[in-house]
């Protein structure tokens, strides 16, 4: 069981947390100065009744991956966030390990791209956090669990099934070339790290394609492209894919955009108005 004061530092730390701050409307009477629970839950990507049962000292020990998303949630700096990890009785991830805290800073330019679909992944590819715009231009990831938030896996794996993005028989081996050459180099920065060894081990026995391109030994990045997207709703659009890095994070910041006045721009920016709502009419 979490102990009690795991549920008082959630507590403390939520109800100093403005709605606001974080991108959501702050109209509506407030019993607390801060987020609500269903707030909390909503950033987390946890369920409501689990913040309530950790807050009560009633759940079973979170895991690593469930204080992080609840540190970013909270925009804990980074001493909060390593307390918050005490309280849980879980050890910090160490320097050989990817890491995947979004630092308050990061968070608070994620906050103000709210007109511009991004989203976050590790070293490994794997997802973070999507904001809305992304999720309504992508598809909503908040479904996929484990394996499937790797991009690498949901390419070789899943063969790209569910993705919206349009490719050439030549321009998806060229992907999955780039997603490869990427893990690759991050296995060789982070040679201790468990979860990204078991992941190239099923990678591996999951996907013929995965191990012709990890034997061949190539290292590279995958970085910016130029996207076509199939969106069910508002049609086909043609936008920017940049993929930036902040120092000393190693995180990948994906960012979709459209050249101003163009019939794309206005189609991203429709989307961006609905959300993940189907259009009627």
């Amino acid at each position: 069981m979490v102990t009690a004061e795991f549920g008082k530092a959630v507590r403390r730390w939520r109800d100093r947390v403005a709605a606001e701050a974080v991108g959501l409307p702050a109209g509506g009477h407030r019993r607390a100065p801060g987020l609500r629970r269903e707030e909390l839950a909503q950033l987390a990507g946890i369920s409501v009744d689990y913040v309530t049962r950790l807050e009560q000292g009633r759940a079973s020990n979170p895991s690593a991956q469930v204080v992080e998303a609840l540190a970013r949630a909270l925009r804990l700096s980074g001493t909060e966030r390593a307390h918050l990890f005490r309280l849980a009785g879980l050890a910090l991830a160490g320097p050989d390990t990817v890491p995947a805290h979004i630092t308050p800073s990061v968070q608070r330019l994620l906050d103000r791209l709210t007109g511009t679909p991004v989203a976050v992944s590790d070293a490994t590819w794997t997802l973070i956090v999507a904001n809305p715009p992304y999720a309504a231009l992508m598809g909503d990831p908040s479904g996929w669990r484990g394996n499937e938030r790797n991009a690498v896996w949901r390419q070789l794996v899943g063969r790209g099934q569910g993705s919206r993005v349009r490719h050439t028989p030549e321009s998806r081996r060229a992907v999955e070339a780039a997603l490869v050459a990427d893990l690759r180099a991050a296995a060789d920065r982070y040679p201790a790290d468990r979860r990204l060894r078991r992941l190239v081990t099923e990678l591996r026995a999951n996907s013929d394609r995965f191990a012709e391109l990890w034997d061949s030994g190539a290292v590279g990045r995958h970085e910016a492209a130029r996207k076509t997207v199939d969106h069910p709703q508002v049609g086909t659009l043609t936008l920017d894919c940049d993929v930036l890095t902040v120092a000393g994070t190693d995180l990948h910041i994906i960012v979709y955009t459209a050249e101003p006045g163009t019939e794309d721009a206005e189609r991203l920016a429709l989307l961006t108005v609905l959300g993940t709502q189907a259009v009627v009419g």
